[in-house]
């Protein structure tokens, strides 16, 4: 079996992995729902996008279920401090994605123009609010969140709701829904043709381009801003304490991983080729380019985040040395390695399951179809 060390590493990697996907497939789910009144300028155009995304998007928060419970399972101390720092953004978040469920099954109950007009607006809610929360959350990993343990291992927790947008968490909630809106219409691109197609390729262009932007410029901010580092723990192959390390502020810290290990910074740079690409796609009017440009995008930038923080999980703002990181943070070597085992059987079957359903809905969803086939609830 694996040492606790390895399984440490190990399981940080199955964490991003499965945040990756629910990035790549819900993802592309919310970017449909933000840029949904704006590719549809008639209902049966709007019953297109809704139609690309509407058999598949609960099968895609199977991804957002496995992470929550990874975390739970593997980092219970993230679980509990985060969760509790980040409740009211949670529940905030919770209650926009409620609109989703409702939105696609209620929209076709009645034909009024208004009525399907609220519930389109309520799915480009369900898009955006947990899109631009999601990147709050991340870009307050970096600012730090307002927790502290004490020597017994009680956690308390300062500040509020309000501080959680300062300019950096603010800043990053614009790229991630920058990036799943250009998701979104890579995917509208793949799954459609038409007038839908032609204004998803505009939205392309241009969100590739911001986004390429935006990330670049978070990157040079972040270098500019005070990071953390640990000066000093145990060995992190056995079980360690929260505050058995010393941490340290210093500048730049969070750029350190990119010159410590040689090639990381590929990282990075192919977030910011992958946008371009989407764009130089898009023009051309390639369907599966776009799409795959946009995928390796997403992964780039979420993994830019990962890498940067390595190895903190969860930075304390006002007490560093509470700070949890994938070292001392985690659930015992007995669990990591159950889980790790039950992880081996079934993310196949969900990843299989996955493919298996994408295939037999492949196609575009055309206006066509829509009128051909007039028993869809969408």
């Amino acid at each position: 079996m694996l040492d606790y060390e390895t399984l440490k590493l190990v399981w940080w990697g199955l964490i991003a992995t499965l945040l990756l996907g629910f990035a790549l497939t819900d993802g592309f789910d919310m970017g449909v729902g933000m840029l949904l009144p704006f590719v549809g300028r008639n209902d049966e155009e709007r019953r297109v996008a809704i139609n690309t995304v509407g058999p598949t998007w609960e099968g895609n928060q199977v991804w957002l279920v496995l992470s929550g419970g990874a975390i739970f399972a593997a980092w219970p101390l993230v679980y509990a401090a985060g969760f509790s720092v980040l409740y009211v953004a949670l529940i905030l978040t919770l209650f926009a994605l409620f609109l989703r469920p409702v939105g696609f099954d209620y929209r076709g109950k009645l034909a009024d123009p208004r009525w399907r007009s609220v519930w389109d607006w309520a799915l480009f809610t369900g898009g955006f609010v947990p899109s631009l929360v999601f990147g709050i959350a991340i870009g307050n990993l970096f600012v730090g969140l307002p927790f502290r343990f004490d020597d017994s291992m009680r956690v308390t927790y300062g500040g509020g709701f309000l501080d959680l947008f300062n300019p950096f968490g603010v800043y990053c909630g614009l790229v991630s829904v920058a990036m799943l809106a250009l998701h979104g219409a890579s995917y509208l691109m793949l799954r459609t043709e038409g007038e839908v197609w032609r204004r998803a390729r505009r939205f392309a262009m241009v969100l590739g381009v911001l986004n390429a932007l935006l990330f670049g410029l978070g990157g040079w901010w972040l270098g500019r801003m005070d990071g953390l580092q640990i000066l000093a723990q145990g060995d992190i192959g056995t079980a360690l304490s929260p505050l058995g390390k010393t941490v340290g502020h210093a500048p730049g810290a969070w750029l350190a991983n990119y010159g410590r290990w040689a090639g990381l910074a590929a990282v990075p740079a192919a977030g910011i080729a992958a946008a371009l690409l989407s764009v130089a796609a898009a023009w051309r009017g390639w369907r599966w380019p776009v799409f795959l440009a946009s995928c390796v995008n997403c992964c780039a930038i979420i993994l830019t985040a990962g890498l940067s923080l390595f190895p903190f999980v969860l930075p304390s703002s006002i007490d560093p040395a509470s700070s949890l990181t994938a070292w001392d943070a985690v659930s015992s070597h007995k669990t990591l390695q159950v889980m790790l085992l039950l992880t081996v059987v079934l993310l196949p079957i969900v990843i299989g399951y996955t493919s298996w359903v994408y295939r037999v809905l492949r196609g575009p969803v055309t206006v066509e179809k829509i009128r051909r086939e007039t028993h869809t609830a969408y």
